[in-house]
């Protein structure tokens, strides 16, 4: 594709989330009823609404997010790091923190994969839920769509036809890039979370998908991927 962009200004990130609560019965009365309404289109008659809950974490407004991975190059070395914890708000204030200090000038760039419709306004939405002013990079309001400073690698293979949706599992084999080899999905994170309390494991399945994430992206550009030994986890 010959972008323009060069890989050192761009941050890939993907983000991990689970629902606010660890069981329904601790959902306030007043959220099971604006969640019973929200997700009513996609429960159908079929499926109540408390069985419903363990999808939670895909809204920004019954979930929360437990992971934020990152991975920047530095000379031809892609480095992985994560912003983890079970207090949603530290979490994102050293995230912040990292955009403010680290990558804040206009030639920096976000990469995710479907994250224009998920991990980006994901991000957003908690960081006004929490008061915590949005980063450059996250505020949107009044900018142009070329002003925007995102790239999608779901949005570069739809090359325009959007109906179509990709997975990164799906990509990364179709393009010969070793696929993340997580011993859980996202299906599984809430569990891991609540149930397994093991936050170390989630880090480690969000940075393989930051790996594949910067891999898919060189091979769109078609250039060779970053090797193994050429990634650093930080």
């Amino acid at each position: 594709m010959n972008f323009k962009t060069q890989k050192e200004n761009i941050l890939f990130l993907d983000i991990e989330t689970v629902p606010l609560y660890k069981e329904f019965s601790e959902v306030p009365d007043i959220e099971k009823e604006l969640f019973a309404n929200k997700t009513a289109y996609k429960r159908g008659e079929e499926i109540s609404v408390e069985d419903f809950y363990s999808n939670a974490g895909i809204w920004a407004e019954f979930g929360k997010i437990v992971c934020i991975s990152v991975g920047y190059f530095v000379n031809n070395q892609l480095r992985i790091t994560s912003f983890a914890s079970k207090n949603e708000k530290e979490l994102l204030l050293a995230f912040k923190n990292v955009l403010v200090t680290h990558f804040n000038q206009a030639k920096h760039l976000f990469c995710g994969h479907n994250a224009k419709e998920f991990d980006f306004p994901f991000i957003a939405r908690r960081m006004i839920v929490h008061g915590v002013d949005l980063p450059q990079q996250l505020n949107l309001f009044g900018k142009k769509p070329w002003e925007i400073p995102h790239i999608d690698t779901l949005d570069l293979w739809k090359f325009g036809d959007y109906k179509h949706y990709t997975s990164l599992k799906l990509l990364t084999h179709l393009l010969g890039v070793p696929s993340p080899k997580g011993d859980i999905d996202g299906s599984q994170v809430g569990t891991v979370f609540y149930q397994e309390d093991d936050l170390p494991r989630i880090i480690r399945y969000c940075e393989q998908d930051v790996l594949a994430l910067a891999r898919v992206y060189m091979r769109f550009n078609n250039e060779e991927i970053v090797k193994d030994e050429n990634v650093v986890f930080v």
